[in-house]
């Protein structure tokens, strides 16, 4: 019998572990077993809480099958590992992997070959943790769960299971974490099976063997931190968390219907003040405005938005007066917590948003820090008038679908706003992030980039500090300057400090795209959907990003959680048609798109279902769209315009008709020179010039100008936009019969990520589009058309 070691050598402390294995290991020839735990040693060791970590913060233990990290810090470390190995591991379908997460006593041990280890019942019940689990789960023990429940991130996370009998009898509460896509929703195949009896226990042997001895000191060690530990607080459950809140639409009482932007700028501001409040968890304005003012089923609201408790109001402006009357109701029993009624003048109606939030903090038990309360005390300013049209560029601003129309009414609005008051810093943050956005959108003038610019010079002087000033600072920086290591730096900021802020996150996956991050781009649109969970704008950025990677069906997945939401959403609908075309799949495309609408204002709709006809080779029918579309346009839309007689051309060269197809590409070249002239540096421009020139022979012009494009932007300075620019310049090259820089920029951008506007390059796409039949003789190109 080995002694036990005396309490003078026995130095426990607190180790946070995660245990994975691979499932089925044992069933691996021996090569196979080896190349899957290569595998997964690969893309653990490449986890950045992994990376990042020292040898004193953090212990790997091989385990035959897997592996055991033992952290020191918090229980947080290992539920993000565990989330990134999750994250990295849905590229390998081939590599199936479960986890355990348990927090519990750890001792140095020195092992057989004289090297420092760690053993103890911190990593055996970490083991016992992930045994209960199938593959993809990340299971918890409800010790780590009540940790990490007291954060908003982690809690809508956990979903109580129940106990799970392990060995030697012992029962363990378990917890499963999942972050969609990550992890394993479904019940461990342990917990379907109900509880099992226990074998008839075999008589006790008269002494202690080694392994019991080990066993009985690991038990004593875990009594020790148990009675080391508070009472806990309840088993997790999947309940929201009590501190969060969903603002519903305001109702307009007004009998002038156009006071509609009033009600929706009250409810927005006090959304913006409740969201600064660090204890509680504020669902973002864009998931809520698709609900009525005040919903008959309510427990279903705040269970599609994840939260406990429901903010509805009523706002009415009748001259100079205001009434805005609001109340707080417990989503799962309808329980009215709170109400009250404010009859204020307009000019008063500021402090009506900060006494609202500070009351919703009151009767949630949120507490303020001191300087919380002095911004739910700010005034934005005295000015009723200033006010008034600030909150009418909000509601343009606020629109989902912003159209160029929306962006002109918001800056007049904005504009209107500073004039009146000049010392209005939140009016001068609003509008510079209205002019950065507009540049952004194809207006890269100098007079756009300089109007950006001025008023977030405003901003800053008058309020440097205000959340708005430095959104739209990062948003200047990223969005005109596109300097993407400044804007992510602020924007990381603003994260830190504003942890209900989806904008922030929402930004930095949209910068780490632009970047080339792929991984941190997907980790951060999930945790800008858990904020915003009914975001459309965010479900269909996650669903490009995908596409990009060309991860069709997940893709997909993404674009049908915005289409439940809005079925008749036109660029949801054009985006899932086209992921259907990128996989080749024409007759689910059909289908998709019978529920599109044709705007001719709206340069998605009819792309899409252009370009569904020409891939089907329907080229009359396509011409009959295009120009139809374009009679409906007007002389204002220039780029529109020039778009679609490039794409009219181009139907019209494949049937034959040169004179006109060459009409229709000059016009769209005339459109894009006077275009150019303001913006001489816009890539996407010079872009579209080429392929204009390319329609109308002029070989070396066009392959001047797509080469231009590509130095304006590449890649290495926009991993998502610089490849689609080197993919026009292979139309080029393929439309002159150069063969061999055609496919060579094939294979390339068949193994890039990329997608800006559409899908990236597949072997679908280039078997079904007419513009690579220059190509379609040589061997090379057939071989880039296999597959899907």
């Amino acid at each position: 019998m080995v002694p036990p070691e005396s309490d003078e050598n026995l130095r426990l402390e607190i180790g946070h572990v995660l245990f994975i294995d691979i499932v089925g290991y044992s069933k691996l020839l021996i090569e196979e077993q080896k190349e899957r735990l290569n595998q997964l040693t690969e893309i653990v060791l490449a986890t950045a809480q992994v990376r990042d970590s020292t040898d004193e913060q953090l212990v790997r233990l091989p385990t035959g099958d897997g592996m055991a990290l033992v952290f020191h810090h918090s229980a947080e470390e290992p539920a993000r590992c565990a989330l990134e190995i999750a994250e990295a591991l849905r590229k390998h379908p081939e590599l199936p992997v479960r986890m355990g997460i348990h927090s519990g006593p750890v001792s140095e041990v020195t092992d057989v070959s004289g090297r420092i280890n760690i053993a103890g019942a911190g990593i055996n019940m970490a083991q016992r943790v992930m045994d209960c689990g199938d593959a993809g789960h990340i299971l918890l023990s409800q010790h780590v769960a009540d940790d990490l429940v007291q954060y908003r991130q982690w809690a809508p996370r956990l979903v109580d299971l129940g106990e799970c009998e392990v060995k030697h009898g012992v029962r363990l509460r378990l917890v499963n974490l999942y972050a969609e896509p990550l992890g394993n929703a479904a019940l461990p195949q342990k917990f379907q099976q109900g509880t099992q009896k226990p074998a008839a226990a075999k008589p006790a042997r008269r002494s202690i063997g080694w392994a019991a001895a080990m066993l009985l000191l690991a038990l004593l060690a875990g009594a020790l931190f148990f009675f080391m530990r508070k009472t806990p607080p309840p088993p997790v459950t999947a309940t929201a968390a009590e501190k969060s809140i969903a603002v519903l639409p305001f109702e307009n009482l007004s009998s002038d219907k156009e006071n509609a932007y009033f009600a929706e700028g009250i409810q927005d501001e006090i959304l913006t003040r409740l969201s600064k409040i660090a204890a509680l968890k504020v669902i973002s304005r864009t998931s809520t405005q698709k609900y009525k003012s005040a919903p008959d089923n309510l427990r279903d609201v705040g269970r599609q938005l994840g939260v406990a408790n429901i903010l509805e109001g009523s706002v009415q402006k009748v001259a100079s007066a205001v009434h805005v009357n609001v109340q707080l109701i417990r989503a799962s029993n309808d329980e009215h917590l709170w109400a009250e009624s404010y009859n204020r003048k307009l000019d008063d109606v500021f402090a009506v948003e900060g006494e609202v939030a500070g009351a919703i903090a009151e009767q949630l038990n949120a507490k303020l820090s001191g300087t919380e309360k002095q911004e739910l005390a700010a005034k934005p300013t005295n000015n009723a008038e200033a006010y008034d049209a600030y909150l009418r560029g909000l509601a343009f601003f606020e629109r989902p679908d912003l159209l160029e129309a929306d962006f002109q009414s918001a800056i007049q609005s904005f504009e209107t706003a500073v004039r009146l008051d000049p010392n209005f810093g939140l009016g001068w943050a609003r509008l510079s992030n209205t002019h950065s956005s507009l540049f952004f959108n194809n207006d890269f003038s100098t007079a756009r980039r300089e109007a950006a610019h001025t008023a977030l010079d405003k901003a800053v002087r008058l309020q440097p500090d205000l959340l708005e000033t430095q959104l739209a600072e990062a948003y200047f920086h990223y969005l005109v300057e596109r300097d993407y290591d400044r804007a992510r730096h602020i924007f990381e900021q603003i994260r830190l400090r504003s942890p209900n802020n989806s904008e922030a996150p929402r930004a930095l996956a949209l910068i780490a795209r632009r970047q080339g991050r792929w991984d941190e781009s997907l980790a951060r649109f999930h945790e800008a959907i858990e904020l915003d969970p009914r975001n459309l704008k965010a479900l269909m950025w996650v669903s490009d990003t995908y596409q990009a990677l060309r991860q069709f069906p997940t893709a997909l997945k993404f674009i049908d959680r915005a289409l439940d939401m809005a079925p008749t959403d036109n660029a949801a609908i054009a985006r899932k048609a086209a992921i259907h075309q990128a996989m080749g799949q024409l007759e689910q495309a059909d289908a998709v798109l019978v529920k599109i609408r044709i705007d001719a204002n709206d340069g998605s709709s009819f792309g899409i279902a252009a370009n569904q006809l020409l891939l089907q080779h329907r080229y009359p029918a396509a011409i009959a769209l295009m120009q139809s579309c374009l009679a409906k346009m007007s002389a204002s839309q220039v780029l529109e315009r020039a778009q679609a007689l490039f794409g009219l051309g181009e139907l019209q060269r494949f049937t034959g008709d040169t004179a006109n197809a060459k009409a229709s590409y000059s016009q769209s070249r005339e459109l894009l020179e006077a275009v150019l002239r303001e913006q001489p540096d816009n890539a996407a421009l010079v872009s579209a010039l080429a392929q204009t020139d390319a329609g109308l022979g002029e070989r070396e012009l066009a392959m001047k100008e797509a080469e231009r494009s590509i130095e304006l932007l590449p890649a290495s300075k926009d991993a998502l936009a610089g490849p689609a620019l080197e993919e026009v310049r292979a139309h080029v090259l393929a439309r002159f019969g150069e063969k061999e820089g055609a496919i060579a920029a094939l294979q390339h951008l068949l193994a890039t990520t990329y997608g800006i506007g559409g899908p990236p390059i597949t072997p679908a796409l280039l078997r079904l589009d007419p513009s690579w039949d220059n190509l379609r003789d040589d061997p090379r190109f057939q071989k880039l058309c296999e597959g899907k």
